[in-house]
């Protein structure tokens, strides 16, 4: 980020901080992926795939959805590369992409999981 001078001081130095600010399509490649996490049932379809591999039949009996509905929820979380697919004859099953940004996910998944409902 280019030097920034501040029209107030506030005694806080965050001058040297902006210099090692991540660009504006950092932070929007950031907001893209949190955007893939914005709907429960898609964390829920997210969530399963990173303990299993499963097919859509068998991923809508799990979370009580429509086919198509799973399939429209898969279809984003594999666009946005939080998972992976493999065909199998007439099968296609689906897990969790073996990333670091999908383990770090599914490890803030839990961790929130955990904050929010800590009896669960």
């Amino acid at each position: 980020m280019p030097k920034c001078n501040l029209p107030h001081d506030h005694g806080q130095a965050i001058e040297r901080e902006l210099e090692h600010m991540p660009s504006v399509e950092n932070f929007q490649q950031v907001a893209d992926i949190f955007k893939q996490l914005g709907d429960g049932s898609r964390i829920r379809i997210f969530w399963l795939l990173c303990h299993c591999e499963e097919c859509v039949m068998n991923l809508s009996s799990m979370v009580e959805m429509s086919s198509p509905a799973v399939s429209h929820h898969l279809r984003q979380l594999k666009a946005g590369g939080l998972i992976v697919s493999r065909r199998e004859g007439k099968e296609v099953y689906y897990r969790a992409a073996d990333t670091e940004r999908a383990q770090l996910l599914h490890h803030m998944i839990e961790q929130m999981v955990e904050i929010a409902c800590p009896s669960a």
